[in-house]
């Protein structure tokens, strides 16, 4: 028997809240805390004379970071595209000038750390204003596509997008390519969706393919990281991801334990930052890589199924966008560790040490959670 439109609308409604994306964050979070401690305390020991040194930092910024993710988890995520009270201004656009403005200071003022200037020095703290243009990318795109979506099914429409982001992107890649790599695809995943004609992204990727080819091979640090790849065993350089590719192969299946890794003995070079994946096949084997794997395909899942059920347009994009930002930096992580392709400045989303990204990524899952709030779910 078949039900009244009386009782349909009786049912109550209440918000969805994702505590399965919430659980799956906050995991990956405390085991990267474990294989941080694990991969960076003979270091921290001899570097400080205090084995827990990288621990309790990174300890300090996941903690803030939980601390970001829970507060903008509860505020509804269409605020970033409202106008302030006073400066009738969206926090939006603040975000994208405040990015390109942190953006040039860097590239004039900035910490230059193992030849690249991309750190900011507050007190203590560095901080890298590239993590946040991400933020900012995701935003504004998101932002700007859902203003006018149908305009994404013209090349005309993509290239306005483009123009929009494009300061951000040329101040990035100026110094960090491999970072101006993960925005520009975010960027263009966030447009793909968006756009019901597909075609001209073919020709839209080979452009970009070609001017990445040319920003690669007339700068040459990053033409010799070509030849590091293809000569591992031979280049100079060559060292620290054939050490990490050792770390791969004496891990086995089911590892040599935690905390039983030897090539992070000083034989990968600050092996808690984008090397750890090497240590954590060599510890807890092909089995321990391959859960972490299957841990991500997991979140990656969730926020998908948060993108097709935003209650609109501009809450799917955003959660495509950080979807894009994960799946992106976990799979040039790997493939850079396993030696797939050539060497990039890439860390392991929750995993590698770094308090800048940690803080962003997690602000980035509390905007997704605030998605998942706004989805109306029958009791």
């Amino acid at each position: 028997m078949s039900r009244t439109a009386g009782e349909m609308n009786k049912r109550k409604m209440h918000s969805y809240y994702d505590y399965s994306l919430l659980f799956l964050t906050l995991f990956l979070v405390c085991f990267g805390l474990v294989m941080i401690y694990s991969t960076s305390s003979y270091n921290a020991q001899r570097l400080y004379g205090n084995a827990t040194h990288y621990l309790e930092r990174q300890a300090l910024f996941s903690g803030a970071g939980i601390l970001i993710m829970l507060f903008a988890s509860k505020i509804d995520y269409r605020i970033y595209i409202k106008n302030l009270p006073i400066i009738k201004i969206k926090p939006v656009t603040v975000l994208y000038f405040l990015c390109i403005g942190l953006q040039v200071y860097v590239l004039i003022f900035g910490d230059v750390i193992n030849g690249a200037k991309r750190w900011i020095s507050i007190g203590s703290f560095r901080f890298q204003p590239s993590e946040l243009t991400k933020v900012a990318v995701i935003l504004f795109t998101a932002y700007i596509v859902q203003l006018a979506p149908r305009r994404l099914d013209k090349f005309t429409g993509f290239l306005r997008v483009v123009f929009l982001i494009a300061p951000l992107l040329a101040l990035i890649v100026i110094e960090n390519f491999s970072t101006a790599l993960v925005v520009g695809v975010i960027m263009v995943a966030i447009c793909f969706v968006a756009s019901k004609k597909k075609g001209y992204f073919i020709f839209s990727g080979l452009l970009l393919v070609g001017a990445g080819a040319l920003l690669v091979r007339f700068v040459p640090y990053r033409f010799e990281r070509i030849n590091v790849w293809l000569n591992v065993e031979t280049h100079p350089k060559g060292y620290q991801i054939l050490q990490g590719l050792y770390a791969i192969a004496s891990g086995g299946v089911f590892g040599k334990g935690l905390g039983e890794s030897m090539q992070k003995l000083g034989f990968i070079p600050e092996s808690h930052n984008d090397m750890i994946f090497s240590v954590i096949c060599e510890e807890l084997g092909l089995f321990g890589a391959f859960a972490l794997i299957l841990l991500f395909v997991l979140l990656v899942w969730r926020i998908f199924i948060i993108a097709i059920n935003a209650p609109d347009l501009y809450g799917g994009l955003i959660a495509t966008g950080v979807l894009t930002h994960i799946a992106v930096q976990v799979l040039i992580n790997i493939a850079v560790v396993t030696n797939t392709i050539p060497s990039t400045g890439i860390p392991l989303p929750f995993i590698s040490y770094g308090g800048s990204s940690m803080m962003v990524i997690l602000f980035e899952m509390g905007i997704v959670l605030s998605i998942s709030n706004q989805i109306k779910a029958e009791r």
